[in-house]
């Protein structure tokens, strides 16, 4: 892991411990780095209840219950996926915030929407914030950087400063 990347992890952890919340993840292009690196370090069961990978249509839907309405207006590479994604494995979950992803990472356009493109959102305290990334990285590279993006729009939610 990054030194950057620990930095933020464990910022993460010290927020969600010293505050008593609780935290899970819906991750799709990441593919589950989200929980990997908050499980990285010990004591992350402290606060970190869920993680669930849901990486194809299909899973969004019937997992966490994504609307097909949604995913027909917006596709599951947006804005109003992801932070659907992220209010409903909190509930699911019941945390107080939770955190998601969805994208393309590549190699191809997916839904007609370039390499790159990912959205990440955060969810608590009444809340869902969300964030366009465009990555132009390789693929590993652009898992990373959303990864870390969204760890740190978690931390900009929860300390109320997006």
């Amino acid at each position: 892991m990054k030194p950057e990347t620990l930095e933020t992890v464990r910022k993460v952890h010290g927020i969600f411990k010293t505050r008593g919340l609780t935290l899970s993840a819906a991750e799709s292009c990441t593919g589950g780095l989200v929980s990997l690196y908050l499980t990285a370090p010990a004591g992350a069961s402290a606060f970190f209840s869920a993680g669930v990978v849901c990486y194809s249509v299909d899973a969004k839907k019937t997992i966490l219950g994504i609307p097909e309405e949604t995913v027909s207006a917006y596709g599951v590479v947006s804005e109003e996926t992801a932070r659907e994604m992220a209010e409903r494995v909190r509930v699911i979950a019941r945390t107080d915030y939770s955190v998601s992803s969805t994208g393309n990472l590549g190699p191809e356009a997916l839904e007609g929407r370039e390499k790159g493109l990912v959205y990440i959102a955060a969810a608590g305290d009444g809340k869902t914030v969300a964030q366009e990334l465009r990555l132009h990285g390789d693929r590993d590279g652009n898992r990373e950087e959303t990864a870390l993006s969204a760890l740190r729009l978690l931390i900009e939610l929860v300390e109320g400063e997006p």
